[in-house]
Formats: C-alpha cells, structure tokens, sequence
C-alpha cells in the first residue's frame, strides 16, 4: 500500500483525535465535538438557569499591543456598618479557561455577588475582546493582561485572584511578572482545575502510550484543521464527537443545560486561537513560581474525575506551598466550577472570609 500524503494522514489522524488533543491543555472538551452538541440541542429549549446571562458594569480596556479586553465590574452592597473591619473593601479577579470566556463563572457569579467587589474579563482572542496577533497567543502574555486588568480596574485595596484552567495559568505567569504583589496586595489566590506544567505529559485518561501519541499530535492536527474546517465538519456530527464531549468537560452526567453552556462559549472560540495557544499550554512551566504563593492564602480545587487537568497535578501545587487549603470533589471534571457550583462558591467565599480577617489582623498588629 503506497504512503499516505500529508492531508490524508492529517484527516484520518484528526477524525480519530482532534477533540481530545485540541483539549489536551484546555478548558473543556473539544471545540469541534462542541459544535456538534450545539446542533444537536438547537431543538431543546434554552436553559432555565440563564446561564451566561449575568452582566455587570462594562469597562474595555485597551491593551499596550493594542488588543481590546471586554471587562465587567459587579460592585458590592453596602455594608449594614462600615466602620465593620470585616466588611472591608475587597476585589476578586476571575480569570477563564482555553476556549472558554468569563461566563464560565456564572454560579460563582451568581452565589458571590454582593459579597464583595467582582472583576470578569474575557482573555485575549476570546469571548467579547478582540483577536489578537499569532505571537501574543502565550501564557506570559495572559500574565501581562492581568496586570493590565488590575491596573485599570483594580488600582487600590487587596485583591484576591482566581483562575480556572489556562486562567491559573495566566495567575502563575503575573505572579512570575509581579512576585512583589503575593502578599501585598494580592492576599488570596484560587488555582482551579489548573496545572503548573506537565500538559505535555498528561495521558488524558488513556493508556500511557495512546495519551503521549495523542499529546504529541495535538498542536500539527489543531494548526492543519483550523486551516481546513471544512474536514472537521462531518467528524464534529459524529457520536464519537459527542461521547468525547462528555468524557473531556464533565465527570458527572452533566444536564443537557450545562453542556449547552460549555459548547456555545467553545464554539465562540476560533478554531485558528484554539490552535495558536495550544503550544504554548503545552510548554508552560511556572513550578518555579509556586513558592511565592505561600504569601498569601492559596486555594486549590480539582474535580477528582479531571482528565485534563488530573488531580496529581494539583497535588503537585499544593506540595509546593505549605498550608495551602486543597479540595478534591468528587463527581466532576474539569468544568468542576460547573458541576459543584455550591462547593466551589462556597470555597470561594471561605477564601474571601480568610483574605478578610487576615487584613482585620494585620490592621490590628499596626
């Protein structure tokens, strides 16, 4: 039998694995398989939870190469007393998954607002801001974004930073950029379903040998269909499609309403973005930064069913920072904010309740 060309090779090599490597460092589970979902369920009703609905006060921000950041602010109530030291002035930071946008933390939104001062922003080439150059499309330059959210939204008071995902990510890398911010300003950090390095190593659940196979194909057969999307197209209709949506997002038999959710934010996201930033997950490495996070109040979740992110890898951030607080729940995936969104919420909030009463006695020691 005569050798394949490249196109034939590329097209029966990505109908096998293209959901799952496009996800090998992502967010959920495959752009293409997503896409697939939303077709499917166009007939359901829309979702009675409003999922992605919640909207705060627009501010875009312009970044120094250019790009426009969608940024939305929820203010707090007004404190029953203000002079209440544990009422005092907090801002917490929601930074997003790969592929996702900042509805990703619409029960957290949700559960949390009110209670404290709620920054969301759309990561570069995702959601509502713009479409940035090929070569911003990495992990430092997510760093930079943050910093630039912070600048422009968050000039004063303590913040408390919180990243799902290639969101953690994007965490560790202003933590690298800004190490005199942990502990100053930034007093309390929540790393979600999120990694310090080694996506390249990660089997996605499968056999060793299958999961590097699929790991080292990943970036070629992302950049070959985002030129060709054309070839994706009858694969994504496929039940193969829909079944690895469900493996790679979920660990629980997700409703129908929260896969829907997932897919129309993946589907949101341009097959070429997907394809620029997945080398670059794939060589993020920031255990080097990890120490620093001992400044502040570190929290760390991970779904124990987590195929993309896996619990060890979690577990390897929380060896790195003693005292760290560290949640498995059980029952869930990668979209672990998703399908806990009462646990998740209420870490959430046992954080922002620490960061608080560490500034009440930090204002009482001076």
């Amino acid at each position: 039998m005569a050798p394949m060309d490249l196109t034939s090779a590329m097209r029966v090599a990505g109908r096998g694995v293209a959901a799952a490597g496009v996800l090998a460092a992502g967010a959920a589970v495959g752009v293409l398989a997503e896409r697939a979902l939303i077709r499917r369920s166009a007939r359901l009703d829309d979702d009675d939870e409003g999922l992605g609905t919640l909207r705060g006060e627009v501010r875009e921000l312009i970044t120094a190469d250019g790009t426009r950041l969608h940024v939305e602010v929820d203010e707090p109530d007004e404190p029953d007393d203000p002079d209440d030291p544990s009422a005092a002035d907090l801002t917490v930071v929601f930074c997003h998954g790969y592929a996702l946008t900042q509805d990703s933390w619409h029960y957290q939104r949700r559960d949390l607002r009110g209670s404290a001062r709620l920054v969301f922003y759309d990561q570069r080439s995702h959601g509502r801001s713009t479409k940035a150059e090929f070569d911003t499309h990495h992990v430092d330059q997510l760093g930079s974004d943050l910093a630039a959210v912070i600048e422009a939204v968050v000039p004063e008071g303590p913040i408390v930073l919180v990243g799902h995902s290639m969101g953690g990510m994007s965490v560790m890398a202003y933590a690298q950029q800004h190490p005199d911010q942990i502990g100053s300003r930034v007093r309390g950090v929540a790393l979600v379903a999120t990694t310090a390095g080694g996506v390249r190593a990660n089997t996605l659940g499968m056999p060793g040998p299958l999961g590097r196979l699929v790991q080292s194909w990943a970036p070629p057969i992302a950049e070959f269909l985002a030129e060709r999307e054309h070839l994706v197209q009858g694969w994504s209709d496929s039940d193969l499609g829909l079944l690895l949506t469900r493996v790679y997002s979920f660990g629980s038999p997700a409703s129908d309403q929260a896969g829907r959710f997932v897919a129309r934010m993946l589907a949101g996201t341009s097959l070429e973005v997907v394809a620029d930033f997945l080398p670059a997950l794939h060589e993020h490495d920031k255990h080097a930064v990890l120490p620093i996070f001992q400044n502040a109040e570190l929290l760390v979740i991970v779904g124990a069913s987590d195929r993309l992110t896996p619990p060890e890898l979690s577990e390897e951030i929380v060896a790195a920072v003693p005292g760290a607080e560290f949640a498995v729940l059980g029952d869930s995936g990668h979209m672990v904010m998703l399908e806990r969104p009462h646990e998740v919420s209420e870490l959430l909030a046992g954080l922002i309740a620490r960061v608080r009463r560490d500034l009440v006695a930090t204002r009482g020691a001076a």
